[in-house]
């Protein structure tokens, strides 16, 4: 009998690149990354401009100003300026830039096969797997800042694990562990003089602490009248099924058909988002690629730290060199297999 041809024959197949995006919450983001990329990407440039623009209308329902010609123009506004803007900019900005970030690396041949929401990076995640329009996501996200105004107190990152953090929140029923990052760092949420009161006494014990620049708690119990308000003001806005699983922080898994997205939402502002347990049941391949859809780089790290393999590599997309964004001037996107190449053969 004759071998086989080759085509027929049962040789190992090399595995199917599998590409992660991460979205962010609010703790890490700012303007100056996305700006120095958007003079240096013309896919970011162009990501930017497309992603605004979709989202003008919908921020100016909310008194936000357009954001796109500022960031495009020759004095792009800074992280204070949205800050001092009405309320809803700086979420309006994290938002569109999250999926600015997403839309540029998909451009570069760098599409995600599941997405990951981390906090209020749930809205930009379920909207880059297509289950809100850019406009409704933007609405949804400035519906929920104007909620959060309205809920004074604070957050602050605790540079330790979760049950140590657990431990010295011992006496202070009203703060609450908001998100775990990673094995060394928990974020707790409250009001603010309990706050002060936790981070002295961390501090005193040798923790490291920093008050996040949030004027709001979230992942708080006591939110629970404002979560359901939120979610009645969203409520009207589509949703659709998913284009590829998008994985919630909060619900530890991704959303699966019948689940209430709108539901999940909510509940980002009474319930902890623990990355490490979802990150886990992920289950990723060792050739996979995470990147984060942000303009920070402190999700990344945090993966790099609950997966030491990262089940392949972890990126930092507008900080770490080895993305492989076109020449300047080049306007042709890598294949998802080429640029799946260069990753893995390449070394930050």
């Amino acid at each position: 009998m004759s071998s086989p041809p080759p085509a027929a024959r049962n040789e190992r197949q090399p595995q199917p690149h599998e590409i992660v995006h991460l979205f962010p919450g609010q703790g890490d983001f700012a303007l100056g990354p996305l700006v120095r990329a958007v003079g240096a990407h013309g896919p970011v440039r162009a990501a930017v401009a497309d992603t605004f623009g979709e989202a003008a209308e919908a921020g100016s329902e909310f008194g936000v100003p357009p954001l796109a010609e500022a960031l495009l123009g020759d004095s792009p506004p800074s992280s204070r300026d949205l800050a001092e803007a009405p309320v809803g900019t700086p979420q309006l900005a994290l938002f569109c830039s999250s999926v600015a970030v997403h839309r540029a690396l998909c451009a570069i041949g760098l599409p995600p096969r599941q997405v990951v929401g981390v906090s209020f990076g749930e809205i930009a995640a379920l909207t880059a797997a297509g289950v809100f329009s850019v406009p409704d996501g933007a609405r949804i996200a400035c519906l929920l800042a104007r909620r959060l105004a309205e809920c004074p107190g604070g957050m602050t990152l605790f540079k330790t694990g979760e049950s140590h953090t657990v431990a010295l929140l011992a006496g202070a029923p009203d703060v609450a562990v908001a998100c775990v990052n990673d094995p060394e760092e928990t974020v707790v949420s409250g009001p603010v003089p309990a706050l002060r009161a936790v981070e002295e006494i961390a501090e005193r014990q040798g923790v490291s602490v920093v008050r996040l620049r949030l004027p709001f708690p979230s992942h708080h119990p006591s939110l629970r009248d404002a979560a359901e308000a939120f979610m009645a003001s969203i409520r009207p806005l589509p949703a659709r099924p998913a284009r590829v699983p998008a994985h919630s922080a909060v619900r530890g898994r991704a959303y699966r058909p019948g689940d209430d997205v709108h539901r999940g939402l909510a509940d980002c502002l009474v319930r902890p988002a623990r990355l490490p347990r979802l990150l886990h049941e992920l289950n990723l391949s060792r050739n996979a690629l995470l990147f984060e859809a942000g303009t920070g780089r402190a999700l990344a790290r945090s993966a790099r730290r609950v997966l030491p393999d990262a089940g392949g590599r972890t990126y930092a997309t507008l900080w770490d060199p080895g993305v492989p964004w076109p020449a300047p001037g080049t306007a042709d996107p890598l294949a998802p297999a080429d640029a799946f190449a260069r990753l893995t053969g390449a070394s930050r």
